[in-house]
């Protein structure tokens, strides 16, 4: 029997997923956009290639994603992440701070080759209208003081938000990242609702263009739009106004506990708890970082670094109140080549260790 998992959490490019991907049929009430609609549009194709090469140049997330790892006895995330792949619902991810959440994102883009992650760092006077789209009037109005018939190309002036250009159809999932959704307004996560629900949205100014009878303003076909989107370079067509996915993107939403949801935002998400690492977990996130280059360098300071290891951790049953990042910093400073003294060593310590409940 074929394995029924498309993420495995070991830092690993699968680059045959695709075909898995491709052929997966959602549940009968996640069904959005028809397969057909886009499979006979090679544009899908190029949009695509240009998106991982688009990740491939952004060298920092690639390596965030390649360099996760989660211990493989904690099935929960992987489980979970694979059930949102299926039944095209997002997740919602908690855990304390430094846990892995948000790399979680960019090593499910890493190892299904699904292109650069979108990205959506939440704040308390973030909407759901800057996550879907913006329209800059003032620009265009001062465009059309200047030449009129430039203005009238009012797809230049609309740039689609990370969750606007995760929802674009595609035969492929996007992967979203909704970073810190508990910091929002009280309000955002029922405004989400639909969007989740219904895999789409419209751009009331492009509707409004497509209704017009004036038939003034025509592009490559009649109400179709050329916007801006949040991949860099990469622009999209938008059809008489209206966006609607076809593969449902891969949502990964953190959270740190601060707030709760209503349960109608919490009916809609698959939920889990990232774990703390163990000591072995750590260890496999440290050589991970180290890369190839490192691993002579690891090998000579692994007796240093499991000694770090141990002073990490927490005494048995206490909760691990460092984050992971604490240990990479602190390996990084003390097996550099240069002359710390044992003085030095222990203030270096006492300061990159820090528990994050300290008040200090």
């Amino acid at each position: 029997m074929q394995d029924w998992r498309f993420f495995y959490g070991n830092g690993e490019q699968n680059k045959e997923v695709e075909d898995k991907l491709k052929a997966l049929d959602p549940p009968p009430w996640r069904q959005f956009a028809r397969k057909e609609d886009i499979q006979i549009n090679s544009e899908d194709d190029k949009r695509w290639q240009k998106l991982r090469q688009l990740a491939e140049n952004q060298d920092r997330n690639r390596k965030r994603g390649q360099n996760f790892r989660i211990s493989q006895n904690a099935t929960d995330v992987i489980n979970a992440v694979n059930a949102a792949i299926y039944l095209r619902r997002p997740l919602l991810v908690t855990g304390r701070p430094g846990a892995g959440k948000t790399s979680l994102a960019y090593a499910i883009a890493y190892e299904l080759n699904l292109g650069s992650v979108l990205s959506w760092p939440i704040t308390a006077r973030s909407t759901l209208q800057e996550g879907l789209y913006s329209y800059d009037a003032l620009a265009r109005l001062q465009d059309s003081q200047q030449d009129k018939k430039i203005a009238q190309n009012i797809g230049k002036y609309i740039k689609l938000g990370p969750l606007g250009t995760a929802f674009l159809p595609s035969i492929l999932p996007r992967v979203l990242l909704i970073d810190e959704i508990d910091k929002s307004d009280i309000n955002l996560p029922n405004d989400l609702l639909n969007i989740l629900e219904e895999g789409e949205f419209e751009i009331l100014e492009l509707v409004r263009r497509s209704q017009s009878q004036e038939g003034i303003f025509k592009q490559i076909q009649e109400n179709e739009f050329k916007v801006l989107t949040q991949d860099k370079g990469i622009d999209a067509l938008i059809n008489a106004g209206r966006v609607g996915c076809c593969a449902f993107p891969i949502i990964v939403m953190t959270s740190n506990g601060e707030r709760d949801f209503p349960p109608a935002f919490k009916r809609r998400c698959l939920r889990v708890r990232m774990p703390d690492p163990n000591q072995e977990t750590l260890k496999a996130i440290v050589e991970a970082h180290f890369g190839e280059k490192g691993k002579i360098a690891f090998k000579q300071a692994e007796s240093k670094i499991n000694e770090l290891l141990k002073e990490f951790m927490p005494d048995e049953n206490q909760p691990l109140e460092r984050a992971t990042d604490q240990l990479l910093n602190t390996i990084y400073l003390l097996t550099r080549e240069v002359n710390i003294q044992e003085e030095d060593e222990k203030s270096v310590k006492e300061i990159l260790f820090k528990t994050l409940t300290s008040g200090d």
